[in-house]
């Protein structure tokens, strides 16, 4: 029976992954960009900008509400930034070759339009609770859309698949690393883990903020120094290192013999894993925030885009190419990774990457946890639900740590592409409304204003509960803008 499972949901993944979610988000991505006139582009000194603003907290008093713009962030880059990108790129380049990278570069620059639609969508449309602000699809897939049902269907499959599998996954990939690394016994990471996650997650989003406000920088600056250290060690490698990449990129051979088909496929594939842009997960995230114009966090949370792919996937891209290890059919994954820095630095090299997926996958999961409350609170405002969702989140944890489960894994990925499916064709709907906002802040922008947003700013906004007016001085800034 379990063997039919297996192949029932491998078949579906096939289909799904390989075919539908590809193209669909291949499309859209492109639609977005020229529809949005290349946001990613034009706006990237922006996404600086406001990262920076709110890092130093320089938000007003009215926006202290939610979380800081950069907290946000982080808990999106939480999610984003996991093992995959340590073995997801290994095996990328195992199965596809060099070029894979850049396929992964280019469906990140078309993907990150996606990111921002979402997660302006996400802004517009959340909704104030006693911590601050809360939304997602799920919210504006009820109020902009007026499909409850189909917002209840998008917060079971995120719930299960994020809050739930996925993060006894990253459990068992630490319990793993560390097991071999330090060979410490895979039930005490178990509890220790368990134990770091209840801690954390019953405190509430805004501890949750600053866990991954602490945790994130640290871990996405540690590795990418290694990674310049490498790229240094090999600078005269460098060039060589870049044509490998572009020739292979466009190898015309067999996807069998590892040529286009298969840098194409395995490039774009974890790509799409990796970033997550529109697949549904990053708004949850984004609607936390506290900012004076929904572009902002759209624009930030774009960036994060940028931050998984180009700055981390390609720093694990530059270890393994440099090292030459990807050429010895034997290692794939994490254990090609391990092996590519270890060349690099000596032996310490295993423990540094066990001790990076230590803060990656944890990160992750209180990330994950985070997109699966969110999404019982729209479910159901019963506290009773949310204790029991943060009692399996911890059972989970520790159940990942001490079990083998591929076909969970390949449950999750089920549910995952079933729960992006939805959200693509909802903010395919709904896209217009994120490209209006982009036009009312960037026309601010040009009259030397700090954009300040309300609900009719633009038109056919309705049911946007946080973006009403609240006061004078509130009003005489609408005034201004006109």
């Amino acid at each position: 029976m379990i063997n039919i499972i297996e192949k029932i949901v491998s078949y579906c993944n096939n289909i799904l992954w390989s075919y539908v979610l590809i193209a669909l988000l291949i499309v859209l991505g492109i639609y977005f960009t020229i529809k949005s006139g290349f946001v990613q582009f034009r706006f990237l000194g922006d996404m600086f900008r406001l990262l920076g603003d709110g890092a130093s907290d320089s938000i007003s008093s009215e926006e202290k509400k939610g979380v800081s713009s950069f907290q946000a962030f982080c808990i999106s880059t939480a999610s984003r930034v996991g093992t995959g990108n340590l073995a997801g790129v290994a095996i990328a380049i195992s199965l596809g070759g060099p070029g894979a990278v850049f396929w992964m570069w280019l469906i990140a620059f078309i993907g990150a339009a996606s990111s921002f639609v979402e997660s302006t969508l996400a802004q517009i449309y959340k909704v104030s609770d006693k911590h601050g602000f809360r939304g997602g699809p799920a919210y504006y897939m009820e109020t902009a859309l007026g499909k409850r049902g189909l917002g209840i269907v998008f917060s079971v499959l995120i719930t299960v698949s994020f809050g739930l599998i996925f993060n006894s996954v990253q459990s068992n990939t630490i319990s793993f690393a560390f097991e071999k690394a330090f060979g410490v016994d895979r039930n005490i990471i178990g509890l220790v883990l368990a134990a770091a996650t209840g801690f954390i997650i019953f405190g509430g989003v805004k501890r949750i903020a600053k866990v991954t406000e602490i945790i994130v920088p640290i871990m996405a600056v540690s590795y990418v120094l290694v990674a310049l250290f490498v790229l240094v060690k090999n600078f005269s490698s460098i060039p060589s290192v870049f044509s490998l990449i572009m020739s292979n990129a466009f190898e015309f051979k067999s996807a069998a013999g590892g040529g286009m088909g298969a840098a194409v496929m395995m490039g774009i594939k974890r790509g799409l894993f990796s970033n997550e842009a529109g697949m549904g997960s990053a708004p949850n995230a984004a609607a936390t925030a506290g900012v004076s114009h929904p572009v902002k966090q759209g624009l930030i949370q774009t960036l994060g885009v940028f931050t998984d792919t180009i700055l981390i996937c390609s720093a694990t891209a530059s270890i393994i190419l440099l090292s030459g290890m990807y050429t010895d059919k034997t290692l794939a994954g994490i254990q090609l990774t391990q092996a590519a820095l270890s060349s690099q630095v000596g032996p310490w090299g295993n423990n540094f990457i066990a001790l990076c997926i230590l803060l990656f996958a944890f990160s992750s999961i209180v990330g994950n946890y985070y997109y699966g409350e969110t999404n019982i609170e729209f479910m159901n405002t019963n506290k009773a639900w949310l204790l029991a969702y943060r009692i399996s989140v911890v059972s989970m944890v520790m159940f990942g740590a001490r079990s083998e489960i591929q076909i969970v894994w390949d449950m999750a990925d089920l549910f995952m592409g079933a729960m992006a499916l939805i959200n693509l064709v909802a903010i395919f709907f709904l896209a217009n409304k994120a490209f209006d906002a982009l036009g009312d802040y960037a026309a601010q922008k040009r009259l030397g204003i700090d954009p300040v947003f309300f609900k009719d700013s633009i038109p056919g906004i309705e049911n946007a509960t946080c973006w009403e007016y609240k006061d004078g001085t509130n009003l005489k800034k609408k005034k201004m803008t006109r």
